[in-house]
């Protein structure tokens, strides 16, 4: 058998069989949120003596516990499987600590059904606010990398075959771009879930007179939610978030993959950094992407936890449905996968050593700058794109791209000489030329190696001014943090 539940005595009679606890229990999801708990406590409080609803002196105790708490750390008490969830086990706490009189007192105006959810979205900030930097550091590491290979020729791929010659900084701010896109869309939910559902009760408000606004502020919040059944019940919050983090960890895979690939012995692009790589217990030659291949691994679990919350949330009736409490760990798990993974892909790309005579060697492989040579049929001879394109591809088919076989083709597709036009080997060969034909790229974002270095240094701008705004949320959560303790000693002296 397990512990008494303060919250359960009153209408419940019997005890619980250990294993029926622990099924309730979410004490170890709750974890995480401990110290977001203590926050929402003490924010509570302070709110609840500013409006008289709670006397000075069982005021000053409560949050000297609590304040107790935050420093030395929750007793393991508080996790006992006996109190179905953190909230109540710390209020079993205070109680056991300073009496029913004064512990009971804290929970006056509010349910845990808004205390779980104002806690939620405080740790997801907080660690939204984790992966920032982690996206951070990983396109700080790209764009390092692409400063240094505006000019390293490479193969371009559509479905895995050579199809245009680009550059290595190309292929890398096609990433950057990608996880700035990741990290604007953990800007943008953060922006949605920045409200306090605190003050909520159970979904349906309270008669006493809460200052929302108040504890909103005391715990970072931009405002209250406006209305008190959403506030407890919406969880789309943590859907929006795990399906950022789906596709972050997806567009990780996807990186993960061609490191793997550029790593093997077929293809030569990549020498990963021994740190990265693990070696076989039986084969002494081998040196394999391990941590690549986890990574790779990982977005499995991120997109699995955000089918299981979609699955889980979507036959949910308004308000709150005890459900919800499966759906903490879901996100947690999530977190955990990019988390780990962020850092480490960063310095896989930072230490990374490119092989850019290899990937030279394959910039013109399979006729790869086929297309610049039908461009100049149309920019030199004003002859259509369609027909330059099909007298290429017409060259192509014949066995190549040699003059003679060019005008072949033309005759046959075009009815008329090429070598009249003026078409001559030296056309050909400068089309055919991968460094040229990269140079003659003219449209915004081609791999054009001035347009290139202007692009990483536009992208550099944007990250810093990224980094500046995670850097701006956090210093509101910390100035939210010291008016709780400027309020907690006012009170206190």
């Amino acid at each position: 058998m397990t512990g008494t539940d303060q919250i359960r005595k009153g209408r419940l009679g019997g005890d619980r069989s250990c294993a029926v606890a622990e099924f309730l229990s979410s004490a170890a999801a709750d974890r995480r949120i401990a110290y977001c708990d203590l926050r929402v406590d003490m924010a509570h409080i302070l709110m609840l003596a500013k409006q008289n609803l709670i006397d000075p002196a069982s005021a000053k105790v409560l949050l000297s516990h609590l304040h107790r708490y935050m420093n030395d750390g929750l007793p393991e008490a508080v996790f006992d499987p006996a109190h179905e969830d953190i909230h109540a086990g710390i209020e079993a706490q205070l109680i056991a600590d300073c009496g029913a009189d004064t512990g009971g007192r804290m929970h006056l105006g509010r349910s845990r059904n808004d205390e779980v959810a104002t806690c939620l979205r405080m740790q997801t900030r907080l660690d939204i606010l984790e992966i920032l930097d982690g996206i951070a550091a990983l396109r700080r590491a790209l764009l390092d990398q692409a400063a240094q290979h505006t000019h390293s020729i490479m193969p371009g791929f559509t479905h895995f075959q050579h199809a245009q010659p680009t550059t290595l900084a190309h292929y890398l701010l096609a990433y950057e771009a990608v996880f700035a896109r990741d990290a604007g869309r953990l800007f943008d939910a953060y922006v949605r879930l920045n409200a306090s559902p605190l003050g909520s009760a159970a979904f349906a408000g309270t008669g006493f007179a809460l200052d929302r606004e108040a504890t909103a502020a005391y715990l970072g919040f931009t405002a209250a939610m406006t209305n008190s059944m959403d506030g407890v019940a919406s969880r789309d919050f943590m859907l929006e978030v795990l399906a950022a983090l789906s596709i972050l960890m997806t567009n990780v895979s996807r990186l993960c993959e061609e490191l793997v690939l550029w790593s093997s012995a077929f293809i030569r692009f990549v020498e990963l950094d021994d740190a990265y790589c693990s070696t076989s217990s039986i084969m002494p030659q081998k040196k394999n992407p391990d941590t690549a291949e986890i990574m790779r691994g990982k977005s499995a679990v991120a997109s699995g936890e955000l089918m299981a919350g979609i699955t889980l949330m979507k036959g949910l009736p308004m308000s709150y449905n005890r459900d919800m409490q499966d759906l903490t760990p879901h996100l947690w798990r999530s977190f955990d996968a990019a988390e780990a993974s962020l850092p480490i892909l960063a310095g896989m790309i930072r230490t990374a050593s490119f092989n850019t005579e290899r990937m030279a060697e394959e910039s013109d492989r399979g006729n790869s700058t086929a297309t610049e040579l039908a461009d100049l049929m149309v920019r030199e001879f004003g002859m259509p794109f369609r027909t330059a394109h099909n007298i290429v591809g017409r060259a192509v088919k014949l066995g190549g791209l040699s003059l003679d076989i060019v005008e072949s083709a033309g005759i046959e597709i075009y009815g008329q000489s090429l070598k009249e036009l003026g078409l001559t080997q030296e056309h050909i060969d400068r089309a055919l030329s991968p460094s040229e034909m990269v140079a003659a790229k003219q449209s915004a974002g081609a791999p054009n190696p001035a347009m290139m270095a202007a692009a990483a240094d536009a992208a550099g701008a944007l990250l810093a001014d990224d980094e500046e705004r995670a850097e701006s949320l956090r210093s509101a959560l910390a100035r939210a943090d010291d008016s709780i303790k400027t309020d907690y000693m006012r009170l206190t002296a």
